[in-house]
């Protein structure tokens, strides 16, 4: 499969990035990848749970951005499969884990949200520079991050852009505990062991009750779509990119007249 490998374990099914050399960051081929993983394990049976995780002490350094510049534009400005991932994300009806070690980027920070239990290593890193690169947040995490973490919080990750230490990840509520290295996986393994043991039918209605309705949070993933796509065709967005490309800082005092 595209950089994604697909595996079980337990009752857990295991998606795990295996782009390591481009710091796992994500194609659409990768999306497409997991939102049929997603899917597949929701109507398997013999799956308690999914487990995200990186590779190469890297979780996801968010977008490929040649990858999303070529597919952006479809389907809202974001591109049709990552559309379908992030849309995927409130509505899948098993619990998903994740396990974060390194760089959480982006979506790769956002995703974490929608997942039931997150666990992450000291040297975990979590940032959303949506706004540098002239862009909106995503995956509802509108609505999501200050919900979970409050507004000051959310605010300093979503509009400043500030990065978030393990610690500080923590403490906001973001990850349920930090772990060593080298015992990430099998915590978070042994999380899905142990969902996977309890009776299907009450975990599945206890989640439900948990998280609500998802209509509402697709309905805010929907909303970022259409500010997102006004965006990426604004001057600040078109400014941001360039500068990324040719590596350089943006210079958004331009574009006010200054």
């Amino acid at each position: 499969m595209a950089d994604v490998s697909i595996t079980t374990t337990d009752g857990v099914q295991i998606i795990r990035l295996t782009r390591a050399g481009k710091k796992n960051a994500l194609t659409s081929a990768m999306y497409a990848t997991m939102t049929e993983a997603l899917a597949v394990g929701d109507a398997d049976p013999g799956v308690a749970a999914h487990l995200f995780v990186g590779s190469g002490g890297v979780f996801c350094a968010g977008n490929d951005i040649g990858d999303f510049l070529e597919h952006s534009g479809k389907d809202g400005g974001l591109g049709t499969l990552v559309v379908g991932f992030i849309r995927a994300l409130p509505t899948t009806r098993k619990p998903m884990i994740a396990a974060v070690d390194g760089l959480a980027i982006g979506v790769g920070t956002t995703m974490l949200l929608h997942c039931d239990l997150v666990y992450a290593t000291p040297a975990a890193r979590f940032r959303t520079p949506f706004l540098d690169l002239g862009i909106l947040p995503e995956a509802g995490s509108s609505l999501l991050m200050p919900r979970r973490m409050g507004h000051v919080r959310a605010f300093e990750m979503l509009a400043l852009g500030a990065p978030y230490s393990a610690e500080q990840a923590r403490d906001a509520g973001l990850i349920n505990a930090i772990v060593p290295a080298d015992k990430l996986e099998t915590t978070a393994l042994d999380a899905g062991r142990r969902l996977a043991a309890k009776p299907p039918e009450a975990l599945a209605i206890a989640r439900k009750l948990m998280r609500g309705d998802p209509a509402e949070i697709v309905e805010r993933i929907d909303a970022e779509i259409v500010e997102f796509a006004r965006r990426l065709a604004s001057p600040e967005a078109k400014e941001a990119f360039q500068a990324f490309l040719e590596k350089r800082p943006a210079d958004f005092k331009k574009l006010r007249g200054a």
